[in-house]
């Protein structure tokens, strides 16, 4: 049986051995508003769960380790009641996303913190799709940079372009977003490495943004990790 452990013993703990705080400094490198939002998966809440910044501002959140989640940024947002935006929206309704994930295509930057071996694991998916250049610049030594630089926007095929009112794209949507078939979801029969390969449509993600997850088993070129302890950069439109 589990001995709980009371909230006097926890402070002693925590104050024994320190609980890290990453700091996390989110830029907007747009030419235009984005609206970035966190998703926790583990681990304390990531606070606040939506924000505005403007070109050129940056925002920094402290995130308790351990922690689990995503960041991603949401684009042509309007708030006439109800804030809604064309690109990354949440559905909340509200700028804060309260524990809504991003509705694809999305460019999501996923952090696990104080996972196995002391170390933070990171990494950029295109998994859901893509809407904004991102990346992601950690500050500890042998901690490599990760991007997808691109806008792969320009050029995303017909059957996979999200397109705002005037036409212009404004999201590029993974196969498995777009079709929903298990060679590209990487589901029943193709559930495993061996049997779910690259499509053609992943394949077009990776040689644009080569360090990111173009589908669900890319994960030999597309996971990086940090030593515990360190902070990170996000810069949308990098």
């Amino acid at each position: 049986m589990a001995i709980p452990v009371l909230p006097s013993l926890f402070i002693a703990i925590c104050c024994i051995y320190g609980v890290h705080s990453a700091v996390f400094t989110v830029k907007n490198n747009c030419p235009y508003t984005i609206w970035p939002a966190t998703l926790t998966g583990s681990g304390g809440p990531a606070q606040p769960t939506g924000f505005e910044l403007a070109p050129q501002a940056s925002k920094t959140l402290n995130i308790p380790s351990p922690w689990s989640g995503r960041f991603w940024a949401r684009f042509q947002c309007s708030n006439s009641g109800k804030f809604t935006c064309l690109s990354g929206d949440c559905g909340s309704g509200q700028i804060e996303c309260n524990g809504a994930g991003a509705i694809p295509p999305a460019s999501l930057v996923e952090f696990t913190l104080g996972g196995s071996n002391n170390l933070d694991f990171y990494d950029i998916s295109l998994v859901d799709g893509f809407n904004l250049p991102v990346s992601v610049r950690p500050d500890g030594p042998n901690c490599p940079t990760t991007a997808c630089p691109t806008d792969i926007n320009n050029g995303c095929p017909n059957d996979l372009a999200v397109r705002d009112p005037n036409g212009g794209v404004i999201g590029c949507k993974s196969a498995c977003v777009a079709f929903n078939q298990p060679q590209y979801c990487c589901t029943g029969a193709y559930s495993t490495p061996d049997t779910c390969k690259p499509s053609n449509y992943s394949q077009n993600f990776k040689r644009q943004c080569p360090q990111a997850y173009s589908y669900a088993y890319d994960d030999k070129s597309s996971t990086f990790t940090c030593p515990t302890g360190g902070n990170y950069v996000i810069t949308f439109c990098p």
